[in-house]
């Protein structure tokens, strides 16, 4: 599983022009499954994210979680995280989940991050044609694969 988070001042996601969800400062984390995910990547990646120190203290360095700071979370799935570009120009997804893998781990992250934030994490619609727009605050951008620990 692999995520991409964006510190972010706001963000918002559209399916068919019209606004699904919006956050205001937070994440917003980009959700990349693969057949090989589990239980226990999701684990692993929802407490790295809610603990991750990426938030300013009050002398301006990145010091504090998202528990701490009271943002807010938007969860958005993109099978493009996992592209291969080896060979060619086309990106391959061959190591992407497909929707009857992919859709239960998505919504079991979703939930699992909800009960470790304590409140609910705005999501996109799985497998939509998604507009997403964000203010990345920094900037602030965290590559994290769960299959990478070490």
């Amino acid at each position: 599983m692999r995520l991409l988070i964006q510190r972010v001042t706001e963000a918002a996601v559209h399916i068919g022009g019209r606004k699904k969800n919006s956050i205001k400062e937070g994440m917003l984390v980009l959700v990349g499954i693969e057949e090989a995910d589990n239980e226990e990547d999701i684990t692993f990646l929802c407490k790295k994210t809610v603990n991750l120190r990426i938030f300013d203290d009050e002398n301006g360095i990145m010091n504090r979680s998202i528990l701490e700071t009271g943002g807010d979370i938007m969860v958005i799935s993109q099978f493009t995280l996992h592209a291969s570009t080896k060979k060619g120009n086309r990106p391959s997804y061959i190591r992407a989940a497909k929707p009857e893998i992919s859709i239960p781990l998505y919504e079991q992250f979703c939930s699992t991050l909800s009960e470790m934030l304590q409140k609910p994490v705005a999501t996109g619609e799985f497998g939509a044609d998604m507009q997403v727009e964000l203010v990345n605050d920094g900037p602030v951008t965290i590559w994290i694969d769960s299959k990478n620990r070490e």
